[in-house]
C-alpha cells in the first residue's frame, strides 16, 4: 500500500451521455442496481484505499450525485469539482485538486470494468520515470481509410485502440494542460505529447469497454451477472 500522498485519480464524469437516450447522464444509470459511476470509483478504491479520488461532474448534477450517494449508502471519500465545456476543460479542472508530487490517473467514468491489475500496472510504470502510460488493445476488425469518394484498406496491425486510465507524474500532465484548447486533443496522451511529454503504451484489457450505447449497457449487465 502506498502512502496517502502517492496516488490520485481524476474520474471524468462531466458529460451528458445523450447517445443512450436516457433522462440522466449515463454515468448515473444503474448497472446491477448501482450507478455506473460507483462501480468505477470502487475499482480505484479497492486498488488503493489511500488514493485521492477526484470526480468531475457537470455542475447541474453535483447535488443529484450526492443524493445518489445517500440513497446507496456510498461513502468512499471523493472530492467533487464542476466540469467544463469539453472533456479537456473537465480534466483541467480536476487536475487543479491534485498536487504536483503525485502520480495521477485520468479515467473515464464510463469504463467501470477496468481491473485493479491494469490500474496497478499503469501507476507502476508511470512512477518509474518521466513518461506517461496509456493502455491500448489491438484492433480486431478490418479497417478502411476513407478520403472523399475513395477508400483503401488500412493495416490494422498499425492501429491501437486507446483506453484509460492514462497515468502521468502529476506535474507533467498539469503543465501539459496549460496549453490552449484544441479539438484535436482528444485524450490526455495527445495533450501530453503536444507538450513534449513521452507516452508509453502497455497492454490494455478487452473487458475495459467504454459504455456509450444502450447495447453497451446490456453487455455491462451481462458482465456483472457472470462476474
Amino acid at each position: 500500500m502506498k502512502t496517502p500522498t502517492q496516488y490520485a485519480v481524476v474520474i471524468v464524469a462531466g458529460g451528458k451521455g445523450l447517445r443512450l437516450g436516457a433522462d440522466i447522464p449515463k454515468q448515473f444509470l444503474p448497472i446491477a442496481h448501482k450507478p455506473m459511476l460507483m462501480h468505477t470509483i470502487e475499482k480505484f478504491y479497492h486498488f488503493d484505499q489511500n488514493i485521492q479520488i477526484v470526480v468531475v461532474l457537470h455542475q447541474h448534477y453535483i447535488d443529484y450525485w450526492e443524493e445518489l450517494c445517500l440513497e446507496h449508502k456510498f461513502d468512499i471519500p471523493c472530492e467533487l469539482i464542476a466540469g467544463g465545456e469539453t472533456r479537456f476543460h473537465s480534466v483541467k479542472n480536476g487536475l487543479q485538486l491534485v498536487s504536483d508530487d503525485k502520480i495521477v490517473g485520468i479515467h473515464d467514468a464510463a469504463r467501470p470494468f477496468v481491473s485493479e491489475k491494469l490500474i496497478a500496472q499503469c501507476f507502476h510504470y508511470a512512477e518509474q520515470g518521466k513518461c506517461g502510460v496509456i493502455p491500448v488493445i489491438d484492433e480486431k476488425n478490418s479497417l478502411r481509410q476513407v478520403k472523399g469518394s475513395s477508400h483503401k484498406p488500412l493495416d490494422r496491425s498499425s492501429v491501437k485502440i486507446v483506453q484509460t486510465p492514462q497515468v502521468f507524474p502529476a506535474h507533467l500532465i498539469k503543465t501539459s494542460y496549460e496549453t490552449s484548447y484544441d479539438s484535436q486533443l482528444t485524450d490526455d496522451a495527445t495533450v501530453a505529447e503536444k507538450a513534449g511529454v513521452c507516452v508509453n503504451l502497455i497492454q490494455g484489457e478487452d473487458i475495459n469497454i467504454k459504455i456509450t450505447t444502450s447495447a453497451d449497457m446490456k453487455l455491462a449487465e451481462f458482465f456483472l451477472k457472470y462476474d
